[in-house]
């Protein structure tokens, strides 16, 4: 245990408790934004519900764009933005929302992707009753598609893991801010082999948990 003498365990609780605040706002809000977007991304597709080539077009140029940034520039070109929205653009609170806009985006694909796996006569059979799009969509598409959409969630949860450790480059706390100022620029290397492990056990924790609850769905 000498090598990991200089530690401090109280900073590095703070910074679990950090990254995990960061990770799950921003997973629920991601997943709030997320899910009605990838929706509309398939119900204006072509030979959907409510085709509307201009609005899927616009929808995806813009998710496209906010995709292909790289999640380390959005940080830096957000900032304005995140202060005029929580006030600031450091911590916890000024992360969230970049963390928001790289992730929402991300997930809409894959919720599009799995709404498209659900059978087209599933929808023609509620749609024969009588239901609105709106009904179909609530009664129908999501609880079809939902081992999907669990999936995917998995997917950007661990996505945004990785979000959030970059994020420690502009001062937003967590454990890849202290990667940054202790393991890397003051050269403690504990401090980064404690960070490393404690990041790879959260994913496969989500990895895990997600995993088990769409196999759950799945079975039902």
């Amino acid at each position: 245990m000498r090598f990991f003498a200089n530690v401090d365990w109280s900073d590095i609780g703070q910074a679990c408790l950090d990254t995990l605040i960061m990770l799950g706002g921003s997973l629920i809000l991601t997943i709030a934004f997320g899910l009605p977007l990838g929706v509309l991304l398939y119900l204006t597709d072509r030979g959907r519900l409510s085709q509307n080539r201009v609005a899927n077009a616009v929808l995806g140029i813009i998710v496209n764009i906010l995709r292909s940034v790289p999640f380390i520039i959005l940080l830096i070109v957000m900032i304005p933005l995140t202060v005029m929205l929580v006030g600031t653009s450091l911590g916890v609170a000024g992360a969230i929302p970049p963390l928001v806009v790289g992730a929402a985006p991300f997930y809409a694909r894959l919720v599009e992707g799995s709404l498209k796996e659900v059978d087209r006569t599933t929808i023609e059979a509620v749609q024969a009753m009588g239901a609105t799009t709106r009904q179909i969509v609530s009664g129908a598409l999501i609880p079809e598609a939902l081992p999907g959409l669990i999936a995917g969630a998995t997917v950007t949860a661990v996505a945004l893991v990785s979000f959030t450790a970059m994020a420690g480059v502009v001062g937003a706390g967590g454990l890849g801010d202290l990667a940054i100022r202790f393991g890397y620029q003051r050269f403690q290397t504990d401090v980064m082999v404690v960070t490393v492990v404690l990041l790879v056990v959260l994913v496969q924790i989500i990895q895990y948990a997600g995993d088990a609850l769409a196999r759950h769905f799945t079975r039902r």
